[in-house]
Parts: structure tokens; sequence; C-alpha cells
């Protein structure tokens, strides 16, 4: 591809306006997170494996989305044109068709599908939030609690 990834992007964009553009920010954003997360929060050349799969993907995309909008994230993702699992591989796969992320051979958008047990989005992403105190930083922190599966972010 000769076209810079300015141009990639903004022809993806024209070629699907399906999805809000910050969505595609947020995928690097939560593939970054992924990686970090698998191997250990490593940076740079020390991190061993860059490849991750759809679903550990999709475990990234809840951690960080619940980081970053708590109760608000099925909203946001929502505002943004994404309404199920699948919608996120519709994302990856745009972006490796302009060039702006790569994928091996045994990647599928299927790989996307029924995410999350086969949960909903709106099953995902209902939480309730759970508030704990550091009184050493004087400081109150909101976790995330699955109202579906217990689990914490």
């Amino acid at each position: 591809m000769d076209s810079s990834p300015q141009e990639r992007f903004a022809a993806l964009i024209r070629s699907d306006a399906r999805y809000h553009p910050e969505s595609y920010s947020f995928i690097f954003e939560a593939l970054d997170h992924t990686v970090r997360m698998l191997n250990g929060n490593a940076s740079g050349d020390n991190l061993v494996n860059k490849h991750v799969t759809g679903p550990q993907l999709l475990e990234g995309v809840r951690e960080l989305a619940l980081e970053n909008f708590g109760c608000l994230a099925l909203s946001v993702f929502h505002s943004w044109g994404i309404y199920k699992t699948d919608d996120f591989g519709e994302l990856v796969f745009n972006l490796v068709e302009h060039g702006l992320m790569g994928k091996q051979e045994s990647d599928e958008k299927e790989d996307f599908s029924d995410g999350y047990g086969g949960r909903a989005l709106a099953e995902v992403f209902s939480v309730k939030p759970v508030f704990e105190y550091n009184a050493e930083r004087d400081e109150w922190k909101a976790t995330y609690e699955s109202a579906v599966t217990g689990l914490r972010s």
C-alpha cells in the first residue's frame, strides 16, 4: 500500500460508515491493553507475543471499556454503532482490510461471534459499581461487578 495510514483510515471510514471513527481508536487501545495484560504489562520489545485471539481481544475490550466508561460502556458502544460482539470483528477486519492492523492465517471474523460465552453485550455490560476506599491515599475507587458473571474489572 502506497498510501499513508491517514489516507487508508479515511478510505476505511468512507467505505463503512456503520461505526464511529472513535470506535477504531478504541480497538487499538484495547489491543494494546490486551497485549500488555497477556504479557504482564511489558512494553516494546519485551512483549512476548503481540498477537491476540478474538476472545482475548474481547476480554481486553471488556476490561478497558469498564475502566474507561464504567456503567456507561454499553451506551458508548451504542453511540459508536456497536451492538453485538460481531461488530468488534467487523471493526478489526475493516482495519485489517485497509492495512492498518495485521492478522494471522487462523484469524477470522467469526472469532468474535457469540463472544463472552454467548452473552449479549447488554448482559456483559450490565454492571454495578463497587466502591472501595483507600485510606492511605484518601480516595475512592470504583470497580465494576458484572450482574451476570460476578466478574470484577
